[in-house]
């Protein structure tokens, strides 16, 4: 692990209380590997996923003629979901517009990482209000696949790290799961109306079993 991405760690670490999370490790052909650290649900029961490894390079535009090896912005994603056991009764409804309990999902770990490996594998750079479409679903459960399959990008909650000059700081990218439907919709008419249809139609963009927007 590089020193960045020691630093990285420790000031994610720092951020949730110093607690020590749960780590997958996602390779990718051609590509370095991308660790998800996964947070245990807090007071509120939401559980915290963050990518490891984005911001090992700094992002560059695919169209530069030289890649500039120390400027350039860095990042990692983060993505919040409430806990899918969650603290009710399997088969009772859930939030407003969300059905019933699906059980424990897989699949998140790999799907956030290639979220955060797109950068290096295809050019991308990460900032609010991108659209990640990843083409398939997030994830799966015993009930089966969920219907968001891309990521919407915003800023979180966890504060941006310097680093030694001349490199950039680290940001901290949110990452809401969204369905086909929003993501057409973002395409239309852009993220900021995405989240204001969300508020309208009062959807908890951190229930993995919810709805799409009515809007």
């Amino acid at each position: 692990m590089t020193q960045i991405l020691t630093d990285v760690r420790a000031h994610v670490c720092a951020h949730f209380g110093d607690a020590d999370p749960d780590v997958a490790s996602v390779t990718f052909l051609g590509a370095e590997p991308i660790e998800v650290l996964r947070f245990r649900p807090d007071g509120d029961g939401v559980v915290h996923y963050v990518s490891l490894g984005c911001s090992r390079h700094p992002m560059v535009d695919p169209t530069a003629m030289v890649a500039d090896p120390l400027q350039g912005p860095r990042a990692e994603v983060v993505l919040r979901l409430r806990d899918p056991r969650g603290d009710r009764k399997r088969g009772e409804a859930g939030r407003r517009g969300s059905p019933p309990l699906a059980g424990p999902i897989t699949g998140l770990a790999r799907s956030l990482a290639v979220v955060a490996a797109t950068p290096a594998v295809e050019g991308v750079v990460l900032v609010p209000d991108a659209l990640i479409d990843l083409g398939s679903p997030l994830w799966t459960r015993p009930s089966g696949r969920a219907p968001f399959t891309a990521v919407l990008l915003g800023r979180s909650d966890i504060a941006e790290l310097p680093l030694d000059p001349p490199r950039e700081p680290v940001s901290f990218l949110s990452a809401t799961p969204i369905t086909a439907t929003e993501a057409a919709w973002v395409r239309l008419k852009g993220a900021e109306a995405m989240r204001e249809a969300w508020r309208a139609d009062g959807v908890d963009v951190l229930d993995p079993n919810r709805r799409a927007s009515s809007a």
